[in-house]
């Protein structure tokens, strides 16, 4: 993907003395008495800040925090825990700047922290005239919040039509790449991991998939849908019986192309969804009408870690059983250590897949843990992002 790099502008001395407007993601969580409960973000913003600060530029940033409502300020709505924590992590003042919309002032070797991007009118809307006010604000305007790139906002898209140079900072430039190796360009054989309680919700995924993988593992409440769709019986599990046609459908797909979804042979089921709920090994035919698919069982999951292994480059959304309770996590904690040990490229994104990496400790093993949730699985359905889309364009003149 042709994009410019915030990087090459660097390393080409393009940035001192330059007014540099970095889009970032520094979306935390907090608890009721506003403190940060979990800062990977805000961590994962710190480098391109660095990089903007070690090329002499005047460094400008804004992020949203919540759903405020646009023209009303709150005090829950406000970036200061995180300019207090970006201070930290910078080891220098980072001053939270609020009204910036007309007028900023920072010098160069300066950063300053531009309050909640989502309080300004029209932000949602991609307002133009909102946009060319903050493009006015720069001479060079760096996406790097990968996880609002699915959405075209003042901050994220209309900014980038406007600004004297667009371009993408180094973690939105590590999607980019990590992205295209997966799906563009991937190694073969190529396995999607799909998993999750509803077809209906990644129906889509399943099917733009369906085209490009050699597997297609399907996991969670996605795989009673295909289980049932196979002729299985699921008990009371979670399942969408309208969507039956749509599965076989995506199975079909797969056949035809020589490809497969791996239907499981057995299954871990309980009585009632809970922690304590004891756990029982059945192959998948004989599942009762009162049971409760809660996992893959042990022959499945090892049959799917050997296709793991031996794969070319993995695609990682969702864990394929209810993993929070330990009685019904063994199948993702299965493929998981899978993916760890395989050659392959691996990509994984989604909140409850990085809950899964976190909990495994597989961090490290893992080739790229992406940090948008919706932004992932759009491009898994093989949308082009508006952030992706607008830099292209700015790129090629």
């Amino acid at each position: 993907m042709n994009v410019l790099r915030f990087s090459d502008l660097c390393d080409e001395g393009r940035a001192r003395g330059r007014r540099v407007f970095i889009r970032a993601d520094l979306n935390v969580p907090q608890d009721d008495d506003g403190t940060i409960t979990e800062d990977t973000r805000i961590r994962a913003s710190v480098p391109c800040i660095q990089m903007a600060l070690a090329g002499g530029a005047a460094v400008m940033v804004t992020s949203h925090l919540g759903r405020p409502t646009e023209g009303q300020f709150k005090p829950e709505d406000s970036l200061a825990p995180v300019a207090q924590r970006l201070s930290e992590l910078l080891g220098r003042p980072v001053p939270l700047k609020s009204g910036w919309i007309d007028r900023v002032d920072v010098q160069p070797g300066e950063v300053v922290l531009l309050e909640n991007c989502r309080l300004n009118k029209g932000e949602k809307k991609n307002d133009p005239e909102l946009a060319k006010k903050m493009a006015a604000l720069c001479d060079i305007f760096v996406h790097d919040a990968f996880g609002t790139a699915h959405r075209a906002e003042a901050s994220t898209y209309g900014i980038a039509q406007y600004a004297k140079v667009a371009c993408a900072g180094p973690l939105l430039a590590a999607e980019i790449d990590a992205l295209t190796k997966a799906l563009a360009q991937p190694k073969r054989p190529l396995v999607a991991i799909v998993a999750g309680s509803k077809v209906s919700t990644k129906l889509t995924i399943l099917q733009a998939l369906a085209g490009k993988v050699d597997q297609l593992i399907v996991g969670g409440g996605i795989a009673n849908t295909f289980m049932l769709a196979a002729g299985l019986p699921i008990g009371k599990s979670l399942a969408e019986a309208d969507l039956l046609a749509d599965a076989k459908a995506v199975i079909e797909a797969m056949k035809a192309r020589g490809a497969e979804v791996p239907i499981p042979t057995d299954v871990v089921v309980a009585k009632g969804f809970a922690p304590d709920a004891p756990a029982t090994v059945k192959a998948a035919r004989d599942v009762a009408p009162d049971d409760m698919i809660l996992d893959i069982g042990p022959q499945t999951a090892a049959r799917l870690a050997a296709q793991l292994k031996s794969a070319g480059t993995i695609v990682w959304n969702g864990p394929v059983g209810v993993f929070e309770f330990d009685a019904f996590a063994k199948g993702t904690e299965t493929i998981a250590r899978a993916i760890a040990e395989s050659d392959a490229f691996s990509i994984a994104g989604g909140g409850d897949t990085l809950a899964a990496i976190a909990k495994y400790g597989i961090e490290k093993e893992v080739g790229y843990i992406s940090t948008g949730g919706g932004a992932f699985l759009e491009v898994l359905e093989g949308k082009t992002l508006p952030a992706f889309e607008i830099l292209q364009k700015r790129a090629n003149g």
